[in-house]
């Protein structure tokens, strides 16, 4: 970076916590186009069918209608000249690149548009400078239209801050995965997030329908076979169920099956094109597996497969285990989230299984799949049928919701570190049992209980336990009685001087070397 450029940053560096202002559009001046796709664009007939489709104006869009509709929130803010930088998060085919060029038609801004996957900091800063240039010479803004955003790593998304933080450049982003866990908070907080939902089948169908009418860019004239084509209802229907709410995938299956039927000159009594349901499904060759990992469809699987274990039921977890590994998910995740649940939802009832748990994910580390594939399944299969119990979790945050409405409270003062006080303090070995009444907890939550042992498992015992600590606390304490020969130390008193001498004896050490390297 020149030294202009890191001062423009350093500056911007301060700006960071302040909002980003929205942007007032100037009129693309005449004659020069509105975006810019890429550097070489296939003539028509050249490219797939979802390409020739993709919608041009906000008119022409399937779907999203909270945002493009008459009332929607983006039209609005077209409408009134202006538009901030925003992330579209949303599964494939959902219309997030699409969305962002007729954005950019219609403000009559500069697209740039660049790939994650093959781009880094330097083309970043490259087209940053362009979009300086342009603004400052035409007033005229640069829309940065990043696809799959969350493959930049931090530094690549921290290079973006000063650049969205000042307007220079409008981004928006597009994203499957769920950006709260992949794009940094910084560059976050500089973003307006819109989640994008699958299409429903009925406007996939209307994408479906748009494609077989449309004589310019879609089947109906000279970029589709000769006398067009017409599907038939099941199909049709079996085409729209195939595409999964994916406007994409539909019109590619379309156009294969299209090719498919045209190749074997099935036509209707009218001379179009038909595709029979067995062309379809020969296109699709088979439906992708709902649960996608690339996607936000992962958290809703992993979702049954933790229900599925909480509820008893091993059968319908492994089900969900096998269609997570099936998908292609990353078994680390799956491991984190065994570990996750056994103690959330095992807890003390069986303290193995969280031993369980982390052994299978080490065994993930040691063999990887497939062969751990046996090591999961073990650890499924034992979280759903042993003994639950939430009672650790339910007691650790009635604490928490304690810090949040008391704050924290003061540290009784025989249970400090430091301080006359602290002589109070009754160790709890001295007594017998190992066991003594005092107060633990702040003045303001004396006998106040979080943990309440549930009645199964491990827990039943420990409930009993503690019972029975109850029952002794109401006697006098007695101390314990050494045993012949046995030292009368001071474990806690002796262990802090050990530690004391160890520290003085490291800081003598870093003085002698200091001044030997002087010598």
């Amino acid at each position: 970076m020149d030294r202009c450029a890191g001062a423009t940053a350093r500056r911007s560096a301060n700006l960071y916590d302040r909002a980003m202002p929205a942007r007032r559009f100037r009129t693309t001046p005449a004659g020069e186009p509105g975006t810019q796709q890429s550097a070489f664009v296939p003539p028509p007939d050249r490219q797939p069918l979802a390409a020739r489709m993709r919608p041009r104006t906000l008119g022409e869009v399937v779907g999203h209608e909270r945002l493009v509709g008459e009332r929607g929130t983006l039209r609005r803010s077209l409408d009134g000249g202006h538009l901030g930088s925003l992330l579209f998060w949303g599964p494939p085919g959902s219309g997030k690149t699409s969305l962002a060029r007729v954005l950019a038609e219609a403000s009559g801004a500069r697209l740039v548009t660049i790939s994650a996957v093959m781009s880094g900091v330097t083309e970043v800063r490259a087209l940053v400078a362009e979009a300086r240039e342009r603004l400052a010479l035409s007033g005229r803004q640069t829309i940065l239209f990043i696809d799959e955003i969350h493959r930049f790593n931090k530094a690549q998304q921290d290079a973006l801050l000063p650049h969205v933080e000042d307007g220079t450049v409008i981004l928006i982003g597009a994203t499957t995965e769920n950006p709260y866990f992949e794009v940094n908070s910084a560059l976050l907080s500089r973003l307006r997030v819109y989640r994008l939902e699958p299409l429903t089948d009925e406007q996939v169908g209307t994408v479906v329908n748009r494609a077989l009418a449309d004589a310019e860019r879609g089947l109906a004239g000279d970029l589709g076979p000769a006398g067009g084509v017409a599907l038939a209802a099941e199909p049709f229907r079996h085409l729209v169920e195939l595409a999964a709410g994916d406007a994409r995938q539909a019109l590619n299956v379309l156009e294969g099956a299209v090719s498919i039927a045209d190749s074997e000159n099935i036509h209707d009594s009218d001379g179009h094109v038909a595709p029979r349901l067995e062309d379809v499904e020969s296109a699709a060759q088979q439906r992708a597996l709902a649960y996608d990992r690339a996607g936000d469809g992962h958290y809703d699987t992993v979702s049954a497969f933790i229900k599925s274990i909480r509820g008893n039921d091993p059968d319908a977890a492994l089900y969900w285990l096998a269609a997570m590994i099936a998908a292609g998910e990353d078994p680390r995740f799956i491991a984190r989230r065994l570990i996750i649940l056994a103690s959330e939802d095992v807890g003390l009832a069986d303290p193995r299984a969280l031993e369980l748990a982390v052994a299978a994910a080490q065994a993930l580390d040691w063999v990887g799949l497939p062969e751990a594939q046996y090591a999961l399944a073990q650890a499924t299969v034992m979280l759903a049928v042993t003994t639950k119990s939430n009672a650790v979790g339910r007691g650790y945050f009635a604490a928490m919701a304690d810090v949040l409405e008391k704050g924290s409270l003061a540290v009784p003062a025989h249970l400090r570190s430091s301080g006359a006080a602290r002589r109070n303090y009754r160790y709890p070995h001295d007594f017998e049992g190992d066991d003594v009444d005092q107060q633990y907890l702040p003045d303001g939550l004396i006998g106040r209980r979080y943990y309440f042992p549930g009645d199964q498992g491990a827990e039943a015992r420990i409930g009993e336990r503690l019972a029975r600590l109850a029952n002794a606390r109401r006697a006098a304490p007695r101390r314990k009685r050494l045993v012949e020969g046995q030292p009368a130390s001071d474990p806690m008193a002796t262990g802090s001087e050990g530690m004391r001498r160890r520290q003085q004896s490291l800081r003598d050490l870093a003085d002698e070397h200091r001044r030997d390297a002087e010598e």
